[in-house]
């Protein structure tokens, strides 16, 4: 004589497991996961960029280990009129996210704003002061005034490109490269209100010199590292200071190679600094690794995904 109970039971607990079994394969079919996706580090990356493409488009990026990059948003920002080449973004005290460009329509440089990254707003461009009488460090080096090492002074500005944010602590300044017509030098602007809708005169970076272009500037301890390129030898040098409008003086550079532009400079996870390059010439982009406090520099390599596509980047972290 069989024990029913015993059986029904069975079958019950049989039932349960195949309904549960049956479930977890029916996530995993319904939710496939990423491969590619690095592991959650505790930070978020954001990548702006114009593209191979268009350089009337701002496309936007996010990663969290500063390698793997996924889109957030193609064409995120156009702005209504000229370029959005070169951006640099910032997260502000307010909460939001700002971005300033080169507008390639004479000096001025351009900004916007967002909350999430994915929806702009214009907030103007910035004429860069025009005429200012002796305006140093604006010329390519051959024009009146100019001695060895200093460049012409001229009061006409004529371009205003690669603008980058630096913030220390409260105060937001913008480097920015400007142009008589000649050789760009390297300048700084701060923030005269918390909207970034007023600026101070520019003020020649000293020691840099003339002829460079694309000036970040990253600080690490009590020592301000200056990365900009050398218009004449296509070529990305770095220099250090004790004050961030300088004076700058050169240290040996990393071997990145001739013909990279538009470094960006980030930390990444693991306390290693990461340098982000324009390859121009082979529309790659490439980056270098720093394990030393920004001493040494490893080999460029191409990064996944996005050589070929993005173009002078600006990259920023915040807590994730």
């Amino acid at each position: 004589m069989s024990d029913t109970a015993s059986v029904t039971s069975v079958r019950s607990w049989s039932s349960t497991v195949w309904v549960v079994l049956l479930a977890v394969v029916g996530m995993s079919v319904a939710s496939p996961t990423n491969s590619t996706a690095a592991p959650s580090s505790g930070w978020m990356y954001t990548m702006v960029a114009f593209s191979n493409a268009s350089d009337r488009d701002m496309d936007v990026y996010q990663s969290s280990d500063g390698t793997h990059f996924d889109v957030v948003q193609k064409s995120a920002y156009r702005p209504s009129a000229g370029h959005v080449r070169d951006a640099s973004i910032f997260r502000n005290t307010d909460g939001l996210y700002y971005v300033t460009y080169t507008t390639a329509s004479g000096a001025n440089i351009g900004f916007a704003r967002s909350s999430d990254r994915v929806h702009w707003t214009p907030i103007g461009d910035h004429p860069v002061p025009f005429c200012c009488l002796l305006l140093p460090g604006t010329g390519d080096g051959k024009g009146f005034g100019s001695s060895s090492g200093w460049p012409s002074l001229s009061p006409f500005t004529a371009k205003a490109w690669a603008p980058d944010w630096f913030v220390e602590g409260g105060r937001v300044s913008v480097i920015l490269s400007m142009s008589t017509g000649g050789g760009f030098v390297p300048y700084v602007m701060h923030a005269l209100e918390p909207t970034l809708r007023q600026w101070s005169a520019p003020v020649p970076i000293i020691g840099i010199g003339a002829d460079h272009i694309d000036t970040t500037v990253v600080k690490l301890g009590g020592v301000y590292h200056a990365f900009t390129k050398n218009e004449t030898k296509k070529v990305v040098e770095h220099a250090v200071a004790q004050s961030l409008g300088g004076p700058y003086r050169f240290v040996a550079p990393g071997a990145w190679g001739p013909y990279v532009e538009g470094p960006a400079v980030v930390k990444l996870p693991n306390g290693n600094w990461r340098m982000y390059l324009d390859a121009y010439t082979r529309g790659k982009l490439l980056y270098s690794d720093s394990t030393d406090g920004l001493r040494t520099w490893s080999p460029t390599t191409e990064l996944p995904g996005l050589s070929g596509t993005a173009r002078h980047v600006g990259v920023m972290r915040e807590p994730a």
